[in-house]
């Protein structure tokens, strides 16, 4: 058993749309156990977001940021400052390194808020644990970027770095879907082959597991992984569809412009500019469409549109940057549609009275392409280890984005005879770090 002089130990999700922490369970007279941490009061996850008020003077960034539903509750109150989420999506891209503007003339570097929020989850488990945390398991996608092997090992490196420089010293990683069936073996009283479907905001990981009693707390398990594998599609990719399809039409997206004087009747018109509206809906591309150059050229662009009241509505949600507010109303109207069937969707920040709805049939044709690439991807996991679907025991489903009924249907229909599980959709994969973490550094 490591020494105390080496710190605690601590395992990390962090996830694009939420992260979760597990500490070792001291209560556990057995030394088998793990907790989550309470990230926030009452809550064993914490939206991953960071919020800058835009008063905030340079030397104060660090103490006076703001995190998790504070983050969040600061931006939906109308609090000056800028709020980022998704954070783990720019890992691996070139963004990485650039500046973005927080307000007030100030920047930071997407790698320091990285960088900050994971400071942030281990001053949180090191007040809970009562100790220093020097050593961590830190949950990653089966691919941070798909069929890049060294964007894929670039976004590693950088999570590793952002690690350290938070002050861990020993840093192991394991693949979250992995993390999941770990979480879902120790309920298991037989052995298993079970197929994790790990869906959360960034990714769709998939892993082909074997657990079993009798491999339970082994700290290696490479030879009962069978496969491994993944798309970069997930929630935040079927948030952006839910906008495109429900609330942006009301905003001018695919309407036509005008005829011109003279033009033949019935003739079709082009569509106005689609590019405004893709940003719009990519969180980490809206805070581009606020720039003053960009805002001109669309307030030149009125008479593009054959309806006036579509112009108008654009304009009032990049003039109030309103962007964020859109992308988190597609969010909620997704997961309301995988929980009620429906979802009203309320506009009125942009125009009075304006409402969208969305049914559940037009949120799946809304994904359907990103529908059918994820299981492709279930399926192609089992033939990567040569396992026939019938030999699937069980359909380990865990991620936020499982709370979507027909994702889960159309994936389960490939395997007919396993038997459905769902774990914990925001925490099972922390619970099942935090016992690989037991596994390597011990109780």
């Amino acid at each position: 058993m490591p020494s105390p002089a080496h710190g605690g130990f601590v395992a990390i999700d962090f996830g694009t749309s939420n992260s979760a922490v597990a500490l070792p369970c001291a209560e556990r007279a057995d030394g088998a156990g793990v907790r989550l941490v309470a990230l926030e009061p009452g809550h064993p996850t914490m939206p991953t977001a960071v919020f800058y008020r835009a008063d905030t003077p340079p030397q104060q960034l660090e103490a006076e940021r703001l995190y998790g539903r504070a983050a969040v509750a600061a931006y939906v109150e109308g609090v000056e400052g800028r709020l980022m989420r998704s954070m783990k999506s720019i890992l691996g891209s070139t963004l990485l390194d650039q500046s973005t503007d927080i307000g007030g003339g100030r920047g930071v570097r997407y790698r320091d808020v990285v960088t900050g929020y994971l400071r942030r989850l281990k001053q949180v488990a090191e007040a809970e644990a009562g100790r220093e945390l020097s050593r961590a398991v830190l949950g990653r996608p089966v691919f941070f970027v798909d069929d890049e092997p060294a964007r894929d090992a670039q976004a590693q490196a950088a999570l590793l770095a952002a690690a350290q420089q938070v002050g861990f010293r020993e840093i192991h990683f394991q693949y979250e879907p992995i993390a999941a069936a770990l979480d879902h073996e120790s309920t298991v009283d037989r052995e298993q082959l079970v197929l994790v479907a790990d869906i959360g905001g960034g990714t769709s990981d998939f892993s082909l597991v074997r657990v079993g009693p009798a491999r339970r707390g082994r700290a290696e398990r490479r030879d009962d992984i069978l496969a491994n594998h993944g798309v970069h599609l997930a929630g935040t990719d079927f948030d952006r569809l839910v906008e495109l399809a429900a609330i942006l039409p009301l905003l001018g997206y695919r309407s036509r412009r005008p005829p011109p004087r003279g033009a033949p009747p019935g003739e079709v018109q082009p569509e106005v500019p689609s590019s405004i509206y893709f940003d719009l809906a990519t969180w980490h591309l809206i805070n581009t469409v606020y720039a003053p150059a960009r805002v001109a050229e669309l307030r030149s662009m009125k008479a593009w549109y054959a309806d006036a009241r579509h112009h108008a509505r654009l304009m009032a949600t990049v003039e109030d940057r309103l962007g964020h507010a859109l992308a988190a109303a597609a969010e909620q109207a997704k997961i309301d549609v995988a929980t009620q069937g429906q979802a009203l969707i309320d506009l009125s920040v942009v125009e009075n009275g304006l409402a969208a709805g969305l049914q559940e049939a037009q949120a799946a044709a809304a994904i359907e392409a990103d529908l059918q690439r994820i299981v492709d991807a279930a399926k192609q996991t089992a033939r990567m280890a040569g396992v026939q679907a019938g030999e699937v025991d069980v359909l380990y489903f865990t991620g936020g984005s499982t709370g979507l009924t027909p994702l889960v249907d159309r994936i389960a229909a490939g395997f007919p005879q396993a038997v459905r599980v769902r774990g914990d959709r925001f925490s099972s994969v922390a619970a099942g770090l935090g016992l690989h973490a037991r596994a390597v550094f011990g109780a």
